[in-house]
């Protein structure tokens, strides 16, 4: 006998699953507030199973997307975090694991962007002072970097649409900090490549048909870091919009290749 299910028990199905998959983030990623002077950055971090302050881990920055801006400290986890929360990637790579929250007023990168036009034209800076956030980030990555148990050689950042927008230009203003990086749908300056493209392994990604961020944004700023000396990986989705991020979190290679760099 044939069973069909209702639309609505259907979406009951789908809306469970994700609100289990959400209680379980809240659960993992601990709420944090780092706070400088009259400033405060809102934060999420995931400690290792078994974690112990003796032991050494990975640790892993992820810059979320202009969608995910906020004071909540939970919508940044939106995209990604379920990646690193799995039982099986615990398991197998544990790490340390932070999102930051920009807020709706602010970006990860230092930039202009005309709306009007599809995809957004952005206007990148080279140098300058960084956003609030962006410095608010760094200063947390550098307290956390004084903690024993995390693992200077294996410093990873990775980020999406905005955040790989931040993610290279976090690169570009910690240029000896990152093992990695993976920026997806992102773009930056192609003037500042040559500031990492010698210290960090990148894996860049992009969707063909993005019609928020350009995918020739990507497409230049591995150009620029091979005119540098660099050796990026590069993967173009060809039949992906501006949620490319979805096919780079499918990638069996991803954490693999991500937790087996490490600096000399």
């Amino acid at each position: 006998m044939n069973y069909k299910l209702s639309p609505f028990y259907i979406f009951l199905f789908i809306f469970s699953f994700g609100t289990k998959a959400q209680t379980t983030n809240d659960l993992l990623y601990e709420k944090k507030e780092f706070i400088v002077k009259s400033d405060t950055l809102l934060y999420r971090i995931m400690y290792p199973e078994n974690f112990s302050e003796s032991n050494q881990y990975p640790l892993v920055l992820f810059l979320h997307g202009a969608g995910e801006r906020g004071n909540d400290n939970n919508t940044q986890l939106t995209h990604g975090s379920s990646l690193f929360a799995s039982p099986e990637n615990r398991l197998n790579y544990p790490a340390i694991v932070v999102f930051p929250q920009c807020p709706k007023n602010d970006y990860w990168a230092n930039l202009s962007a005309d709306r009007t036009v599809k995809p957004i034209s952005f206007k990148f800076q080279n140098g300058g002072e960084p956003t609030k956030s962006l410095k608010l980030v760094m200063l947390l990555l550098d307290e956390l970097l004084t903690k024993p148990y995390a693992k200077k050689n294996q410093i990873y950042v990775m980020g999406l649409s905005m955040g790989g927008m931040g993610t290279f230009e976090i690169l570009s203003r910690r240029p000896t900090t990152f093992a990695a990086a993976i920026p997806i749908c992102g773009g930056a300056n192609p003037n500042t490549t040559k500031k990492y493209a010698l210290n960090t392994e990148l894996w860049i990604f992009h969707g063909a048909q993005d019609d928020v961020v350009n995918p020739q944004l990507s497409i230049e700023m591995v150009s620029s870091i091979l005119a540098a000396g660099g050796t990026p990986n590069f993967t173009l989705f060809g039949k992906d919009n501006h949620n490319s991020w979805d096919s780079t979190f499918a990638e069996p290679n991803l954490l693999p290749w991500l937790f087996t760099r490490i600096k000399k």
